[in-house]
């Protein structure tokens, strides 16, 4: 409930001046009563006053208007006029800008001056507005602060995903080197193994031809023996070419001899021969 003085008297005209602002109130107040109200907050301006009642009556046209701040300009600047009322629309005008603890405290003072039904009211709306507006905002930030939290949480959780994602692939990728790795030095390995594996059967073969030997020492000596007989046996034939050349070479040589005399042999026999001549009593030797 809003407690405004809507209508100006001629009364007041005369401390406006002369006819003109009379005229001029007069049709300021004609807009007031049409609801006009931009249209009498423009005409009281043009009166050459600034009397408290000239603020007060442009306060009440500029609130009708829903300029409040304009109101509360000139409502500041009405002091003179019954104060209790003019805190009362003061604190109207704050109410109407949702400043309720501006109001609160412009309706409170009003009601020090002079007890009021509709400042009263006015106070007790102005306070339960208050409560339901920090109660409204008391509920805006526990559900900001929810939302908030729904909002750490599901980065939080998309965080702990991400990094999960991560250290898999980084896991993997640790898992195939170790495995590249250990596949690597397992060919190593196996090329190792297969060389000690064929150095050791060299090796274990050169031991058997080893142990043969000294395992076999008679047959050894057999075959020692066989080659020390062959190697005799060729000398000895070696020899006795020799010597049968040697013969041949003798006769050969006596032969020439009695060449050159004169006295060629009818025959001769085979040099070499092993058979002995047949004997012929016919036949000489020379």
């Amino acid at each position: 409930m809003i407690k405004l003085f809507v209508t100006l008297s001629i009364v007041s005209a005369f401390l406006y001046g002369g006819i003109t602002d009379f005229k001029t109130i007069e049709r300021a107040n004609k807009a007031y009563e049409a609801k006009a109200y931009i249209k009498s907050a423009s005409l009281l301006k043009q009166l050459n006053t600034k009397s408290p009642q000239k603020q007060y009556n442009l306060g009440n046209a500029l609130y009708k208007s829903k300029n409040y701040d304009a109101a509360l300009e000139a409502y500041e600047k009405s002091k003179g006029i019954d104060e209790a009322t003019r805190l009362y629309n003061i604190g109207n005008s704050y109410f109407q800008k949702q400043e309720l603890d501006k109001a609160i405290e412009a309706y409170e003072k009003s009601l020090e001056l002079k007890e009021d039904k509709d400042t009263k009211f006015n106070l007790d709306l102005a306070k339960k507005m208050k409560k339901r507006k920090e109660e409204q905002k008391k509920n805006q930030q526990q559900k900001d602060k929810k939302d908030q939290k729904k909002k750490d949480d599901k980065k939080n959780k998309d965080d702990k995903k991400q990094n999960k994602k991560e250290q898999n692939k980084k896991d993997k990728k640790q898992n195939d080197k170790k495995k590249d790795d250990k596949k690597n030095k397992d060919k190593k390995d196996d090329k190792k193994d297969g060389k000690k594996k064929d150095d050791k059967k060299k090796k274990e073969g050169k031991k058997q031809d080893d142990k043969k030997k000294k395992s076999d020492p008679k047959e050894e000596k057999k075959t020692k023996d066989k080659k020390g007989d062959k190697e005799r046996a060729q000398s000895k034939a070696q020899k006795k070419k020799s010597k049968e050349e040697k013969l041949k070479a003798q006769e050969l040589k006596r032969l020439m001899k009695k060449m050159q005399k004169g006295k060629t042999p009818t025959m001769m026999y085979q040099m070499g021969n092993n058979k002995k001549p047949r004997k012929d009593n016919d036949v000489k030797p020379w």
